[in-house]
């Protein structure tokens, strides 16, 4: 029980190491990830429906 204990103090002690970002860069990194997930699902869509449509073109 002693080293559980233990662990949790080290961890405590290296949470408080971490640089964490300020709320404008949070913002600021949250709109990039969310425009670059947006902008590559579009992308693959569009594949998507290009791909099937030359295959619907093949089979018939």
């Amino acid at each position: 029980m002693q080293s559980v204990v233990g662990i949790f103090r080290n961890v405590v002690s290296e949470m408080k190491k971490v640089s964490w970002p300020k709320k404008k860069e949070l913002t600021r990194y949250t709109i990039t990830v969310l425009v670059t997930v947006t902008l590559v699902s579009l992308y693959f869509a569009v594949v998507d429906v290009g791909i099937s449509s030359i295959i619907d073109l093949i089979l018939e």
